[in-house]
């Protein structure tokens, strides 16, 4: 009886340390390579073009630690432990951080419509919706003055139709100036001045320590329809862009290749920074990929280029890293590409 009692508690105590390692959440968040997904699965023009490669969206996976996660993450390549508040400022629920993450790849999805028809020169018309905040950096003046959601129309009384708007406008003045702001708040319009002050992490640029997001409605023709699902973040832009002009034009841009990059753009085919680049490189060559696009920054020191090209070496593969500062850089690259053998 005593036996019995023992291997109980035992069995008790064992699935309680198991339950213990696999599901109590750590103050932490890991990030590891993740998918190589082909977007001709995600994008459809009406009427496009296929082709016989495959342009690939390239994610990082990501979540926050259970105990197990974060011993494993001690020990396999390319697994990054950040603390948690460094992800997923105090105060946000996991549920807001993902919903902004949806919001950032519409407005990315957007963008790369744009430059896509753009290039292309098809039919297409955009509409400004105003410009809302995503996030308030603590520390910084719009703290305890905005909240995440308000839409700004004005500043100084100066109509603002998109994020640029505002940035342009306060990027002359200097620490100290003030700004008045009108913003409408659910049913409300409000009026808010604010001080400017310099960033924490940049003390060379000033502002009210906002995070921005234009909402715009963008009208094209031939339709085109984006299935990302779950998938968050900004990053795919440049991905999304070639795909979309690969359907929208005759000439096959993948030359029967398996491309695959990483970028945000922006309306003017300007390729940005983003984060994880090391962990795609090795996701897109687990999958076959034959090219990578990464951003260059204009060559500057420790640019996602360069730590892309320093992984694709640590991993020895014999996919392509490419450096890339615009849309234009990528296009020109796949077009002068000769087309794949067999």
């Amino acid at each position: 009886m005593k036996t019995n009692k023992r291997v109980i508690i035992t069995a008790i105590i064992t699935i309680l340390i198991v339950a213990f390692l696999g599901a109590y959440q750590l103050p932490y968040y890991i990030y590891k390579p993740g998918t190589a997904d082909a977007l001709n699965d995600i994008v459809e023009v009406e009427g496009g073009h296929t082709s016989e490669g495959d342009m690939h969206l390239v994610t990082v996976r990501g979540g926050q630690a259970t105990p197990l996660q974060w011993l494993l993450a001690q020990v396999r390549p390319f697994h990054q432990i950040y603390p948690l508040e460094e992800i997923r400022p105090e105060g946000v629920s996991e549920e807001e951080y993902f919903h902004a993450q949806l919001q950032m790849m519409e407005s990315s999805q957007e963008a790369s419509q744009v430059v896509a028809y753009q290039a292309a020169g098809k039919d297409i018309e955009i509409n400004y919706e105003g410009v809302f905040v995503m996030n308030v950096i603590e520390g910084m003046p719009a703290e305890e003055i905005l909240e995440t959601g308000d839409q700004i129309v004005e500043v100084d009384g100066k109509k603002i139709e998109e994020t640029s708007d505002l940035i342009d406008y306060v990027s002359s003045m200097e620490d100290g100036d003030s700004v008045n702001l009108t913003i409408v708040r659910g049913e409300k319009t409000l009026e808010r001045e604010l001080e400017l002050a310099t960033f924490p992490d940049n003390p060379e640029k000033v502002g009210v320590g906002i995070s921005l997001v234009t909402d715009r409605t963008v009208e094209v023709n031939p339709a085109v329809n984006v299935k990302s699902g779950e998938i968050g973040g900004p990053s795919a832009g440049l991905m999304f862009s070639l795909e979309i002009y690969d359907q929208l034009t005759e000439e096959d841009l993948t030359k029967g290749y398996e491309i695959a990059g990483t970028g945000e753009i922006n309306y003017e085919g300007q390729i940005g920074r983003i984060g994880g680049i090391d962990k795609k490189v090795v996701a897109a060559s687990d999958h076959g990929a034959d090219v990578f696009f990464a951003p260059n920054e204009e060559g500057r020191k420790g640019s996602n280029y360069e730590v892309a090209k320093q992984t694709a070496e640590e991993i020895d593969t014999e996919m392509e890293v490419v450096p890339v500062d615009t849309f234009q850089d990528a296009l020109d690259y796949l077009q002068q590409l000769d087309p794949a053998q067999g």
